[in-house]
């Protein structure tokens, strides 16, 4: 069985990754602290991978064949407050990680993001030039500079949007905290002069594995085929989740203090991806019904269970 090396395995993404991966690869999931419980088919690692000893002891006994760096600071705002601790997990150890691929002849699998734009054409190509507006996108920059010259077979997967629930653990979830936000009644405010092209995590999951036991080298695009913006979004998901539409309300960006700059329209074109990958890239109602009912199959098994 392939070996396949996880990183971020506490978080929303990551998780989700290795949910897909179990019985297919040989999954190894890194964690800093509080990860979520051993699941079969998974060996459990846990670490600071800012310790770059630590890191390559564990790089040598696992041996992975793909790794996929889901792991990183993507909280915008706490980026922009604390730029030494963004700069240090977010390029530093992508640096470290591409360095060991590269002598150990794995292929590296970095998820990078749609806010390396600066949001003011939209529909983004992989041709088109990054040109972050906040520290945390400069550090995402730097990352996809070192994936491409450093790593021997690397991929730079830029996500959009990523919808979902989480698999093992809560992590960053959106939706998770929309949800949470609504059933308690409560009002959830979404921007409507941001534009997103929205992905489910499943979707998400299933083309970095793809990509992850293939042999496309590059940038590639992962981006639902829906391009709205988020207060539509916000109004769409109450409504297939049965939530009151009044509950959503629209704000505007620069009304919302205390934020870092955001881009305003980064939504990403994604025909290379549907070209390349057997993976469909989905419209945002065919995403959201994937990511539900991919959670009621996994809320099925116990940790420690045979999948």
């Amino acid at each position: 069985m392939r070996r396949l090396l996880v990183t971020g395995y506490g978080g929303f993404v990551a998780g989700n990754i290795v949910a897909e991966a179990r019985g297919a690869w040989e999954v190894h999931a890194l964690a800093r602290s509080g990860a979520p419980p051993v699941h079969e088919g998974v060996h459990l690692r846990t670490l600071d991978l800012r310790d770059a000893a630590h890191l390559r002891l564990l790089f040598q006994d696992a041996r992975p064949e793909a790794v996929i760096h889901a792991a990183g600071l993507a909280d915008i705002d706490y980026c922009e407050a604390h730029k030494e601790e963004a700069e240090e997990v977010n390029v530093g150890v992508t640096l470290e990680l591409a360095r060991l691929c590269r002598e150990g002849g794995a292929r590296l699998i970095f998820c990078s993001t749609d806010s390396v734009f600066d949001g003011v054409k939209g529909l983004y190509t992989e041709e088109d030039a990054p040109r972050p507006v906040n520290f945390y996108a400069e550090t995402k920059v730097r990352a996809e500079r070192i994936v491409r010259e450093e790593a021997r077979a690397g991929v730079v997967a830029r996500l959009s949007l990523v919808l979902g629930l989480p698999a093992f653990s809560r992590g960053n979830s959106l939706l998770a905290k929309m949800i949470s936000t609504l059933e308690q009644g409560k009002e959830v405010r979404f921007p409507a002069d941001e534009v997103r092209t929205p992905v489910d995590v499943v979707t998400v999951g299933r083309a970095l594995l793809e990509l992850a036991g293939g042999d496309f080298t590059g940038v590639l695009h992962l981006a639902g085929s829906t391009r709205l913006n988020r207060y539509d979004m916000g109004l769409q998901i109450a409504a297939r989740l049965g939530y009151p539409p009044g509950l959503v309300l629209a704000t505007d960006s620069s009304s919302m203090g205390g934020r870092a700059p955001r881009p305003k329209d980064v939504s990403l074109e994604s025909s290379r991806a549907r070209s390349l990958l057997r993976t469909p890239m989905l419209t945002l109602r065919e995403g959201l019904d994937l990511a539900l009912n991919a959670l009621e199959r996994k809320q099925d098994e116990k940790p420690g269970n045979p999948a």
